[in-house]
């Protein structure tokens, strides 16, 4: 499934093309998509494969094409501080971008002798069948936080996977604001993860070969909308015990208990993220790459458009000539050429509007500012250390 959009050569190309395609609508998805770089989440021989918009699978590990996450997400609705499962969890690439909506600009307070500590940013919990992609999943998590700068620029709703059926939980023992299942579902298990929402909850899942999103609008009514079909493997049945009965999943706990010096370190990130000319900034697309330019002038020249923008692609048209005798050599210049010369007008024009109007300066290097903040105090180096979970620079 897939192959909606055209590859790209790195993520944020990757993540140019579905906006371009109308896959990503959204400010808050399109800061997580660039947060990650999918090809994290692929065994190294296969990371060139990463950045086309196909599904990919090797063993027990999966993951969905791009333009069904983004649909995916969009479809969630997300916001800070819900409560979100993931039934078929994967290799945490899904759990772990709506852990940076999860966690981003709230926090719990609690307060222990008078001292107030922000705590955990909504609930992140994730059901995966195969332990060894439970493994995996936690593999990839440990690099995300140990190695990506989005760790230190977002509140991070972490995610907790647990192995088990997503058929054997048990539907009355917890409820949740946003469900995802990604596996195919049939009718007769419908029921069964409506029942997993809360009231205003919603719920994503392939029903029927078809995407679908339904919100529990009250106790007993729901609203159901089909986004675009899909094709999922379908829900793998639970195998019942020699006793007849099923294995009971058990869920994470809702709020984990945190320590004292867990809270404090937390609090201390938080202050210092805020701290100076405000919060940290997003990672954003900061330019228009002239080999991107190129390479959409050559893909859209005879197609169509599948988007809701207007945008000239169609093929440069030359200038009025003279006569015969006085043709320009110009004239002669392959299309590219022209391409490379519009996009240096469009680079330096963007370049004078930003010092007209006296724009933010975009920097090409960028600098965490919260590790810069953490090594910047007076500490011993073993707490500077804490504080940044441990981090590799």
């Amino acid at each position: 499934m897939g192959g909606a959009v055209s590859a790209g050569e790195d993520n944020d190309e990757l993540i140019d093309n579905l906006k371009e395609a109308q896959y990503i609508r959204s400010d808050l998805v399109e800061h997580a998509f660039r947060a990650i770089d999918r090809a994290d989440y692929y065994l190294e021989e296969f990371r060139d494969s990463a950045y086309k918009d196909l599904a990919w699978r090797h063993g027990n590990i999966h993951l969905s094409a791009p333009c069904i996450y983004s649909e995916v997400m969009e479809a969630l609705d997300l916001q800070p501080g819900l409560s979100f499962l993931n039934l078929g969890s994967g290799t945490g690439y899904l759990s772990t971008m709506v852990g940076l909506i999860l966690g981003s600009h709230i926090c719990i307070i609690y307060v222990i002798s008078e001292v107030i500590f922000p705590g955990p940013f909504g609930v992140n919990h994730g059901v995966e069948l195969h332990e060894d992609v439970i493994e995996y999943a936690y593999q990839k998590l440990d690099f995300f936080i140990k190695t990506n700068d989005s760790f230190d620029r977002f509140e991070f709703c972490e995610p907790s996977f647990v192995v088990g059926n997503c058929l054997e939980i048990a539907p009355e023992s917890r409820q949740y604001d946003r469900v995802y299942c990604g596996a195919g579902v049939q009718r007769e298990h419908e029921e069964y993860m409506k029942k997993l929402l809360k009231v205003g909850g919603i719920l994503v899942l392939p029903l029927e070969e078809k995407l679908t999103k339904i919100t529990r609008t009250a106790y007993n009514t729901w609203e159901t909308r089909k986004i675009i079909a899909v094709s999922f493997a379908p829900l793998v049945l639970p195998k019942h015990r020699e006793n007849g009965k099923p294995r009971a999943v058990s869920l994470p706990a809702m709020f984990e208990v945190r320590s004292l010096q867990d809270l404090a370190r937390i609090s201390i990130r938080h202050i210092l993220k805020k701290s100076g000319s405000g919060s940290l900034p997003l990672l954003q697309r900061t330019g228009l790459k002239r080999r991107n330019y190129l390479k959409q002038k050559r893909e859209h020249r005879d197609t169509p458009l599948l988007t809701n923008s207007y945008l000239f692609m169609s093929r440069l048209i030359p200038g009025p000539m003279d006569n015969n005798n006085n043709q320009s050599s110009t004239d002669n210049e392959d299309e590219d050429e022209d391409c490379r010369r519009v996009c240096e007008q469009l680079e330096e024009k963007q370049e004078n509007e930003r010092r007209n109007e006296g724009s933010v300066l975009v920097i090409e290097t960028p600098v965490n500012l919260l590790r810069e903040r953490i090594l910047s105090l007076p500490l011993p180096e073993p707490l500077k250390m804490y504080l940044l979970y441990y981090r590799e620079k």
